[in-house]
């Protein structure tokens, strides 16, 4: 980034605190730490105690300084870091004091990685994979956020432009080399080539969103008859009172939502309104929204009431499929002495007020939201641009196996190759980088 401006800014939390680490990237990285310490840069990754002056030499603080000469920084350029105590008369000093130096101006949201990525020191899988990183809230996005920040989607999707690259040129060589001494049928033996990677995009992209529902939470609605006790399970597994919970039936009126971490994965979880013939309007307006969420669901916690008989499983039986974690609350008022099932189906037996039943209920909800985020092996899709590419690509291999001119067929795989790039970096990618790193806090 040769010309590039000098930015500055805080890469700790704003507000007050024991330590505040502002850092310096660009050209005049090092004029800024000889100008507020009056000596030159410190040795190389090495934290020196040095006093920091304004412009009038009035003394700011006392604090560490590290030096991170170009292009072995984590932007690629003469990179400076400042610890200093993070009182906000701190921190505002010497946010003043850098900006009064000449070309020296505060970075944008993203700046540091996006001179990162435009340095070649991350691609842009891996600068999403930071973003992530800094937004994880749950241990599975976390180690899901650090394996595309070491590199891991990035290399998966480079080795197929790298196939793709070898496909492309085997095919151009029959029509830009016809009167060459090649090997016969070249352009043929391409084709097995499409095939597979074809077939290895499409089980990529089969993989039911767990990538992208990793990151922003799987949605898990509870859905009952009214007092099953749906608002009670809420507020047991978000360990506090989230919903209002009442004798009086239809007390949810609306859809009730909290975040929270189930076996270390994100889970939005979603109360309802009871399911039945609706008293008036607005319930009846809660029981359409009931259903809509349930529609859209993850995951559906369907829970009937013990003590209401065959009647506990009205109107929610129809409900149950392959999607449905199934359960019946207040054993402890009516205890089942044979299967407990609920509409014909195998039903975990709980209460919510006493506490029975609910580690092996914690057990299966955990298993199950496993089961849909856990992406195994292969790194996942995170992100609907990923997708995007992923399917344009596959099109363009899929047209290049029906294509018939060889010209065709080497446009198509070209295509390809270029929707491949785009995911990471290599090409046409001046019109994404603004929507990449839009979202990334100050100093990133």
């Amino acid at each position: 980034m040769t010309g590039a401006d000098t930015v500055f800014a805080p890469a700790t939390a704003p507000g007050r605190a024991g330590i505040a680490v502002i850092r310096v990237s660009g050209p005049g990285a090092a004029d800024a730490v000889a100008d507020l310490t009056g000596a030159g840069v410190p040795t190389p990754r090495t934290a020196v105690l040095r006093s920091l002056r304004g412009a009038d030499g009035d003394l700011i603080d006392r604090g560490l300084v590290l030096w991170f000469p170009g292009p072995n920084s984590f932007t690629g350029e003469d990179l400076a870091e400042f610890q200093v105590h993070g009182g906000r008369a701190v921190t505002t000093a010497l946010a003043e004091a850098l900006i009064a130096r000449p070309g020296v101006r505060p970075a944008e949201p993203g700046e540091f990685s996006k001179r990162a990525f435009l340095n070649g020191r991350l691609d842009l899988t891996e600068a999403e994979g930071l973003a992530d990183l800094v937004a994880a809230e749950t241990a599975a996005q976390r180690r899901q956020a650090l394996r595309q920040m070491a590199g891991g989607l990035g290399t998966l999707y480079e080795g197929w432009r790298s196939d793709l690259v070898s496909l492309l040129a085997h095919a151009e060589a029959d029509i830009d080399f016809p009167d060459e001494d090649l090997p016969d049928g070249l352009a043929a033996a391409v084709r097995p080539g499409i095939v597979a990677l074809r077939d290895r995009i499409t089980a990529h992209l089969d993989d039911g969103h767990r990538g992208e529902r990793l990151r922003d939470g799987l949605y898990v609605v509870i859905v009952g008859p009214p007092n099953a006790g749906k608002s009670s399970l809420l507020n047991a597994l978000a360990r506090r009172d989230a919903a209002i919970v009442s004798a009086t039936a239809g007390t949810t009126r609306d859809v009730i939502e909290v975040h929270l971490d189930i076996g270390g994965y994100p889970v939005l979880l979603a109360d309802t309104a009871g399911l039945r013939r609706a008293a008036g309007e607005i319930e009846g307006e809660g029981v359409r929204r009931a259903l809509a969420r349930a529609a859209r669901a993850d995951l559906k916690i369907v829970l009937a009431d013990a003590t209401a008989g065959d009647a506990g499983a009205s109107g929610v039986a129809a409900l149950i499929d392959a999607d449905s974690l199934v359960a019946l609350n207040k054993i402890d008022l009516a205890p089942s002495a044979g299967a407990v099932e609920v509409g014909g189906h195998p039903a975990l037996a709980i209460s919510v007020r006493t506490g029975a039943g609910m580690p092996a209920f914690l057990s299966a909800l955990e298993a199950k939201v496993a089961a849909r985020l856990d992406a195994g092996g292969a790194p996942p899709l995170t992100r609907a641009r990923h997708r995007a590419a992923l399917a344009e690509c596959r099109a363009a291999l899929a047209r290049s196996l029906n294509a018939d001119a060889a010209e065709l067929v080497a446009e198509d795989l070209r295509l390809a190759a270029r929707a491949l790039g785009r995911i990471t970096g290599r090409v046409d990618v001046e019109d994404i980088l603004d929507v990449v790193f839009a979202d990334f806090c100050i100093g990133k």
